[in-house]
């Protein structure tokens, strides 16, 4: 279910401040709209008219594609902070991907003009979006390396970590929303009952627990150390 809220533009003001790369991401306005996602709603398909860029506010969100013989496979999961379908900004003219919410969500659609003209006129939030991509290319590069030499144990132990946010600046979350044992095992490439297997090993060894939703421990870094 999608809820879309649109407040109207105070055309009249003059007062000129100081651009905020989090105030735009935050409010909206031209070409701007907060839209509303809860959980397995679709944000946009494969194949829908790539015209406008999503910032996450809350929640999370996967990506994943659809074969031709009808096999979905997630190949990223977005988290608050992140930007998802930047593609329409280059020559891309419809979605290479379908994104779900992964959790009840709040987006910031910010059509393609819109999003062109502010990388164009405001160099902070450039330096935003750029640092984005740059962190986006060093995931795409971990994953492909990831999927080449780890094991499906290995594989599932960095993709929660990477989920209850381990590493990055701040509290870990270490609380994981709801996510389906089938969706995990669509990100790692691997059969429902392996991640069930993997899943039950990390909880007896205390790497994980189960108490309506999923808390990981820093120490589930050890699958991924030990050789």
């Amino acid at each position: 279910m999608k809820k879309v809220t649109t407040i109207p533009l105070n055309e009249g003001s003059t007062t000129q401040r100081p651009f905020s790369a989090e105030e735009f991401l935050a409010v909206m306005g031209a070409g701007r709209t907060i839209e509303e996602y809860t959980k397995g709603a679709v944000v946009f398909a494969q194949g829908d008219a790539a015209d406008s860029v999503f910032y996450i506010q809350s929640g999370k969100v996967k990506l994943s594609v659809l074969s031709p013989a009808g096999k979905e496979a997630v190949i990223a999961v977005f988290n608050t902070g992140d930007f998802l379908g930047e593609g329409c900004l280059t020559a891309q003219k419809q979605r290479m991907a379908s994104a779900t919410a992964l959790a009840d969500c709040a987006l910031v659609k910010v059509l393609k003009a819109a999003m062109i003209k502010t990388l164009h006129d405001e160099p902070a939030f450039s330096a935003r979006f750029i640092e984005h991509l740059l962190t986006r290319n060093i995931r795409v590069e971990e994953d492909l390396v990831d999927q080449l030499f780890n094991s499906s144990e290995k594989r599932l132990a960095r993709i929660l970590l990477l989920l209850a946010n381990f590493g990055k600046p701040g509290q870990p979350e270490e609380v994981i929303a709801d996510i389906s044992q089938e969706v995990l095992a669509e990100m790692i490439g691997t059969t429902r009952s392996r991640v069930s297997f993997f899943l039950n090993k990390f909880r007896k060894l205390g790497f994980i627990e189960y108490n309506g939703k999923m808390h990981v421990h820093s120490s589930l870094l050890n699958v991924i150390l030990h050789d």
